[in-house]
């Protein structure tokens, strides 16, 4: 997630009427998966394979708490912290103290992997990363407030990587480590990857601020390691929401650097900011025209079709904000 724009409070950059109401009945879900993947339909999962990243000749266990919603964002990180989300353990959080460990470790991700304008076939180097934050009028530190990505792209990035013979930071290394421990490069591997950082990590990071960042990151980790979950997020965006409400979404997604060309992301970021981004400050219908009534209807669609599971039973049913 991308720090909102200057006249909001500063959250990562990362988030529109409805179509005539229609009820989707939930094993569809998983056939559109299928069906999406025979058409080149986008979604996360239809990148290129990439070969797994080389083993590291020095192998330590790094400590994984099982913890919930609750728990994580009531953590006080005085370093980093490492959980498995207990409610979908394929789910990894990673809890920071401070943004500067975050974007050493993930701003070269985030720019291969999302980021309007920039190569997405190889990740940057040091100096072409660092021309390419400032560019954008941000530094190191808030070039993100909260990442998300799937095991296939980050696979994609240490294969990458390795192949342009980069030298990665630490920190990077560090990711590679754990990934490797908790699975991620495995053929087929259905897990994801969020990071969130510490209340006071920036003047604009309080305590409401970052568990909406929690709650809109745990929303992309959902879409990344569920398939029925990303199917109807990937059917609401093509087929539930007209072309007006997809325009709207697009219009301010792209304002946030958000590549559309990039296969099911705005379709992903729109459903972690209409729904999972509880904080006025951050997000509101209003940003994309919508009134009150619009975007209650477009919410309740949109949770009445949810796959059942942990997400949909934590969704109210009114988030209009």
């Amino acid at each position: 997630m991308s720090p909102p724009d200057d006249d909001t409070v500063r959250i990562p950059r990362k988030a529109a009427r409805p179509a005539p109401f229609r009820r989707l009945l939930l094993p569809g879900v998983l056939a559109l998966g299928l069906l999406a993947a025979g058409a080149g339909f986008a979604g996360f999962w239809f990148w290129p394979s990439a070969p797994v990243p080389p083993a590291s000749s020095a192998i330590r266990t790094i400590p994984v708490r099982i913890a919930d919603e609750a728990t994580i964002r009531a953590n006080r990180p005085t370093n980093l912290d490492v959980f498995r989300f207990a409610p979908n353990p394929r789910i990894l959080v990673i809890d920071f103290a401070t943004l500067a460990r975050q974007g050493a470790m993930l701003n070269r991700v985030a720019a291969m992997t999302e980021k309007i304008g920039l190569p997405h076939e190889h990740p940057l180097d040091d100096a072409e990363l660092d021309r390419a934050i400032r560019a954008g009028g941000d530094t190191a530190e808030d070039f993100y407030y909260g990442h998300d990505y799937g095991a296939v792209e980050l696979t994609r990035f240490f294969a990458a990587a390795d192949r342009r013979k980069l030298t990665l930071t630490p920190e990077e290394e560090w990711l590679r480590g754990l990934l490797r421990q908790e699975g991620f490069f495995e053929p087929g591997a259905l897990r994801s990857l969020i990071t969130i950082p510490a209340t006071g990590a920036a003047a604009d990071i309080d305590a409401a601020t970052r568990a909406a960042i929690l709650r809109h990151e745990l929303a992309h980790g959902e879409y990344f390691s569920n398939p029925a979950y990303a199917a109807w997020v990937l059917r609401f965006w093509h087929e539930w929401l007209d072309d007006s409400e997809r325009a709207a979404f697009a219009h301010f997604l792209v304002a946030k650097n958000y590549d559309p060309e990039v296969p099911g992301l705005l379709a992903n970021e729109a459903q972690a900011y209409l729904l999972f981004t509880p904080d006025i400050r951050l997000f509101t219908p209003a940003m994309l025209g919508l009134d009150a009534a619009q975007a209650t209807r477009l919410q309740r669609l949109f949770r009445a079709n949810m796959p059942p599971g942990w997400l949909r039973d934590s969704v109210p049913e009114t988030v209009q904000r």
